[in-house]
């Protein structure tokens, strides 16, 4: 090589020498590292762990405040265990049944001649509705009449004509054989005139049919047939007329609860009767048991029941859905819980009862009568006892809770206040618990401020 290069050979030769020498001591470095980590790992981190893990559960078992898995207590509304009335209700479906539901119908063929009604009016028993045209029956009660006096005239000369008889018998100028027989005609002729009276009675009452009046007081529906149309004798409706003063609902109720309303009709009580319609929200009507009915319909074990009400506002209307409630008895100073707290599971029924440590446990109870909000506890709590009403899902027997919403000895007032310090010890006992907790109890890494404080103070 040319002695004048810039490059010196042993340069050249010497340079990936040292490269390939810096590879191991880079390795060497790496590992120092690793191994370096590893050991602060398995000397720093684990402690710190189980110091962080040691502070949490002493942090939760001071306050109080921490429940397993790190979760805080389960927050629940109560209710406290009333005294009061619980009013025994059966509830049925039912149907508005009118007390009478009157189709009218001409008793006479005719004309209609006459509508005396407007549609939807109420009516009251006699109130004038249609006339048919009697004029047919007018003319033969004219013929009816003449025969009548014919019939009248030929029984009077049968009975002048008996009498004559009578007396030639007596004196033997005839034989009793034409006494008998003119008898005979008398009885004849006033058989005649009977006959003739009855039709003449026919055929008044038919003109009086033809005036066609209410029977019942009530609301009339729509027209059935209009003015001039032929009306044929008891086939053609006319209008129909509904009773709704007072008006009836039937409704069902099984015939396990059959013996305990028939009991107290026996006594002569007055069972009150509610309806509610579709929804079973809003009340329509109040009224009294009327009836029960006498069979019970094997095909679906209920007994039907009838219910009056005055519907003076017209609420209830015919053929409406409702549902009744007929209010059998009344349970006196019996032990209400809300229906809420009130659960179904492998003990049986049961409550989540709340004790004076904040926790519940699981007490089984017998229950009687409900309304759908309040439940009659029979057996297993007392009045005055708190169960829990709100968040039981995720409770259990022994369980930590906390109440939300105040609980019932501060709802029902103030507790008293113990005596009053002193003037100038009422801020002193605060301070001192403060400076105290401050002193043992301050968490790890906080500074003390307290000297700082006496400092400042002068």
């Amino acid at each position: 090589m040319n002695e004048l290069s810039p490059i010196r050979t042993d340069d050249a030769v010497e340079s990936p020498r040292r490269r390939r020498g810096r590879g191991p001591l880079w390795l060497l470095v790496l590992l120092a590292l690793a191994a370096g980590g590893y050991w602060a790992y398995r000397t720093y981190l684990p402690d710190g762990f189980r110091k962080a893990e040691t502070q949490q559960a002493g942090t939760g078992r001071r306050g109080g405040r921490r429940g397993a898995g790190g979760e805080g207590p389960q927050a629940v509304g109560i209710a406290t265990v009333q005294k009061g009335d619980m009013p025994v209700v059966l509830s049925g479906l039912g149907t508005v049944t009118p007390l009478a539901t009157v189709t009218i119908r001409s008793q006479v063929s005719g004309y209609l001649t006459q509508i005396g009604f407007r549609e939807g009016q109420t009516v009251k028993a006699g109130d004038f509705l249609a006339q048919i045209d009697v004029r047919p029956y007018e003319a033969l009660l004219a013929q009816y009449q003449g025969q009548l006096l014919r019939d009248q005239a030929l029984l009077q000369n049968a009975r002048l004509d008996l009498a004559r008889y009578q007396t030639l018998n007596r004196q033997d100028s005839i034989s009793k054989q034409n006494v008998d027989t003119q008898a005979a005609t008398v009885k004849q002729y006033e058989g005649i005139v009977a006959s003739d009276q009855a039709q003449i009675d026919q055929q008044k009452l038919n003109i009086s049919y033809g005036r066609i009046t209410a029977p019942v007081e009530g609301r009339v529906g729509l027209r059935q047939i209009d003015q001039g149309n032929y009306v044929t004798a008891a086939s053609t409706g006319i209008v129909v007329v509904t009773q709704l003063h007072p008006i009836s609902v039937i409704f069902t109720l099984p015939e396990t609860v059959l013996s305990r309303v028939m009991d107290r009709l026996r006594a002569g009580a007055t069972l009150p009767v509610r309806v509610f319609d579709r929804s079973d929200t809003t009340e329509i009507a109040r009224g009294n048991l009327d009836t029960v009915d006498n069979q019970i319909d094997v095909t679906t074990g209920t007994v039907k029941l009838r219910a009056l009400f005055p519907n003076k506002d017209d609420r209830l209307f015919p053929n409406q859905f409702v549902n009744a409630r007929l209010d059998v008895d009344t349970v006196r100073d019996a032990a209400l819980v809300p229906a809420a707290a009130v659960l179904r599971g492998t003990p049986g029924t049961y409550v989540y009862l709340l004790t004076g440590e904040d926790k519940v446990a699981v007490r089984p109870i017998e229950i009687g009568e409900s309304d759908g909000v309040r439940t009659v506890v029979t057996k297993g709590l007392a009045v005055g006892d708190r169960v829990v009403v709100d968040g039981t899902d995720r409770l259990k027997d022994g369980a930590q809770v906390r109440v939300t919403g105040g609980r019932p000895e501060t709802a029902a007032g103030p507790k008293p206040e113990a005596a009053k310090p002193a003037d100038g010890e009422g801020t002193a006992a605060p301070a001192r618990q403060e400076g105290q907790r401050q002193e043992g109890q301050r968490p790890e890494g906080e500074r003390p401020h307290r000297r700082r404080q006496q400092s400042q103070n002068p």
